[in-house]
């Protein structure tokens, strides 16, 4: 059952990150060409600061399914239903803080584009923006957890789905149409308001969770160890906009948010594959299967580490071509930028590398041992952007990341293996190196490649289809060279799923 679980968590998150990454590359465009890089830039700063909020969330979030999962495990609906009640209080206070912070938003924000729009025209997006981003908090982020901790991710994966084709659909038709940027976003918000309502109906019809009349004085231990360490991290993933919004202009927002669309639908594709693993890795450390779990992450971390380096290595060389050909057109801005795309892409490369390492240690509630980590890597993050973005502009924004996140990743490495899986540092950092060897092995083949000179779709995805083989072929070589024995069993793992299906159809 559990294994089941984890597969539909995977399998429909898959699917959600390949929706939101086509749909994703389908708006901003629109916007880009509609509205102009600007309000492009615009959007993507207001957005950026609401997600300061999500902090909150980041911080709780985690600490409450750490909980949940013994008391899930043991059936026991009372100890679920004060947990809950408790984080549902929690959530509320949230979104009254959150009001207050878009009533600051709405100030400052105005003040920085003054020059270009008027008060009530930045002030007004602010709000609209902000408005799914409440009800979230309000209504559904309780049930959210609760489903994550059930172990059923795919539930929240579906919805979310469905929500962001019916919102993409209207905003397209929306913009085609010439309504104003302000009716579009109000729209769009409005379609997303409905996603925690249709998510509180489903746990509440099927698990017959109802907290209005339950009285809890239970009280969430490590919230605040939580809490602070996932403030590090959201300061620590939204410093590069923040630092360019003071520091640069809204084009080179909008730069920047175009290459990181490319890099977030990697990374969301890639988070999909991790999504509703920490739940099985929870529930078998509540249940104390130490064997179980070494055994069956080591299998993860070597398929995790075969599919990130191949799509990586896709992104390093495919990026820049890419952003060409999206931008084709646009002249209001310089969208070439070839070492800022090379740095970032590496930075964020090594992020991806921790994350296996991180839901682990947050599967077992470890957040006051790890929280110090993630204001280092916020303090070198924000400190190196700001003096390097002086000098360097995008390409110093993405150095300072790039340092950040090598210091993160190898805590959360050294971390899970001395404390969790109670193994040598070596058999993790071997992934690490061996990735980073596939990666310059392909980087090196590719200099001897054809250069990338057209500018359509058709022809950037057939040399994007050439990249992929070449990159495949090197990593499932070197792969089998270092993880034979690993290697052999996911095939096999995979193909009794393959003949399970088969003879069920």
């Amino acid at each position: 059952m559990r294994s089941k679980k984890a597969f539909k968590n995977v399998v429909y998150s898959i699917l959600q990150q390949f929706v939101t990454i086509l749909c994703g590359l389908i708006v901003p465009r629109l916007i880009i060409k509609t509205y102009g890089s600007d309000i492009n830039g615009i959007l993507n700063s207001i957005t950026q600061f609401l997600a300061y909020i999500t902090l909150l969330e980041s911080g709780m979030g985690p600490v409450v399914k750490s909980i949940l999962y013994k008391p899930i495990a043991q059936k026991n609906k009372t100890e679920i239903e004060q947990i809950l009640k408790e984080t549902e209080r929690f959530f509320h206070k949230i979104a009254y803080i959150f009001i207050g912070y878009i009533m600051i938003l709405c100030f400052i924000f105005p003040l920085l584009y003054q020059k270009d729009y008027s008060f009530l025209f930045i002030a007004s997006l602010v709000i609209i923006i902000a408005v799914s981003t409440f009800f979230e908090y309000f209504f559904g982020m309780t049930y959210k957890i609760y489903l994550q901790a059930q172990q059923e991710t795919y539930i929240v994966s579906i919805i979310k789905t469905i929500g962001k084709i019916i919102n993409t659909i209207l905003f397209v038709l929306l913009i085609l149409f010439g309504f104003s940027i302000h009716f579009v976003k109000l729209i769009s918000a409005l379609i997303f308001i409905m996603i925690p309502l249709v998510q509180n109906y489903y746990v509440k019809k099927k698990y017959h969770i109802m907290l209005k009349n339950i009285e809890s004085s239970y009280k969430i231990e490590n919230k605040w160890d939580g809490l602070s360490q996932h403030i590090a991290a959201i300061i620590h993933g939204n410093t590069d906009v923040a630092v360019l919004t003071f520091l640069s202009t809204p084009i080179e927002v909008s730069v920047y948010s175009v290459y990181m669309l490319v890099i977030n639908s990697v990374k969301e594709f890639i988070t999909s594959i991790t999504n509703g693993l920490d739940a099985t890795f929870g529930d078998m450390l509540a249940r104390g299967e130490q064997e179980n779990l070494n055994k069956k992450f080591q299998l993860y971390e070597v398929l995790y580490f075969t599919i990130i380096t191949i799509l990586f290595i896709c992104t390093l060389l495919l990026i820049v071509p890419f952003v060409n050909v999206y931008t084709r057109g646009i002249t209001d801005a310089n969208y070439n930028r070839p070492l800022f795309a090379f740095i970032l892409v590496l930075a964020e490369f090594i992020y991806v590398q921790r994350l296996p390492y991180n839901a682990l240690t947050l599967s077992a509630g470890h957040f006051k041992q790890t929280k110090k980590g993630a204001w280092i890597e916020a303090i070198v993050n924000i400190t190196l952007s700001i003096i390097l973005v002086l000098k360097l502009g995008l390409v110093g924004i993405a150095l300072g990341t790039f340092v950040a996140m090598i210091l993160r990743t190898l805590e959360f490495i050294i971390y899970s293996s001395d404390v969790i899986l109670k193994r040598k540092r070596i058999i993790a950092l071997k992934k690490v190196i061996v990735s980073f060897m596939e990666v310059i092995i392909v980087f090196c083949i590719s200099i001897f490649l054809p250069k990338f000179v057209s500018f359509n779709y058709v022809s950037w995805f057939l040399y994007a289809v050439f990249i992929f083989i070449i990159a495949s072929f090197v990593v499932f070589l070197l792969n089998f060279i270092f993880y034979k024995t690993e290697m052999k069993e996911i095939i096999y793992f995979i193909k009794q799923k393959m003949n399970k299906k088969g003879e069920k159809s």
